[in-house]
């Protein structure tokens, strides 16, 4: 398949997860893909896998301003435009009400809020009508979970922001729109949960298992490709059914 041929993304938390697997399957699309994270060895790594003419990493923060500047400086300066944002990059830890600190709302907000807002925002001078945004949000924002309150708020704001984008981008040509996962199978999924739970999370969908990265990443590139084209403002979950039903 070739929907995202000549194609220029950008994918934040690229280098391992849910980003990887929307990285690869971009690439096996046609699209060039810029990988943004914080630690360089996987991005380097991941980079690799997918071949230097096909993927190029960039170290850095989706909560650091300067940081994103940088990001998009390479991608007009390398490549003159842009038209996929994949605002994936996210970060969760637990903690019961009576326990949440500062610290832990200000990490959660900071990445999951104001990265995945300013990452959009400092892209859109890059992009134009045909251009797809796409946020990572979480089955979690539609249910209650137990001592994850706060990612859980974060992923509710990710659903009105793109819903409330969605508005503001009217006449551009540029859409937006969420690809919600639940339980799939990644790093992140294992140190917070921790990896002898892994199992009964997995159980707990209506398939009764947890989900692939390359499952994400099938329908990252339909919501990235023209195939979705009549699509904006809306919500995908790739859940395994959990939050359905």
């Amino acid at each position: 398949m070739s929907r995202l041929e000549g194609k220029t993304a950008v994918v934040t938390g690229g280098g391992t997860g849910i980003g990887l697997g929307a990285a690869r399957r971009f690439v096996e699309e046609g699209a060039f893909v810029y990988l943004f994270g914080r630690r360089r060895e996987p991005l380097e790594a991941a980079a690799a896998e997918l071949g230097r003419n096909n993927a190029q990493a960039i170290v850095g923060s989706v909560s650091d301003l300067a940081d994103l500047d940088r990001l998009y400086a390479t991608v007009k300066e390398e490549r003159g435009g842009l038209d996929v944002v994949f605002a994936n990059a996210g970060t969760g830890s637990f903690a019961k009400l009576g326990e949440i600190t500062p610290e832990h709302y200000d990490q959660t907000f900071d990445v999951n809020v104001k990265g995945t807002i300013f990452t959009v925002q400092k892209a859109l001078p890059l992009m134009s009508a045909g251009g797809s945004i796409i946020l990572t949000g979480s089955s979690t924002g539609v249910m209650g979970t137990d001592a994850f309150s706060v990612y859980s708020a974060t992923k509710a704001a990710i659903r009105n922001l793109a819903r409330s984008w969605a508005l503001d981008l009217k006449g551009t040509g540029i859409r937006v729109n969420v690809l919600s996962p639940g339980p799939i199978r990644t790093e992140l999924a294992e140190e917070v949960v921790g990896p002898e739970n892994m199992a009964a999370l997995g159980a707990s969908t209506v398939l009764g298992r947890m989900g692939d990265v390359s499952e994400t990443g099938a329908v990252a590139a339909f919501l990235a490709s023209s195939d979705s084209s009549f699509m904006t403002g809306g919500e995908v979950f790739v859940d395994g059914g959990l939050a359905q039903v």
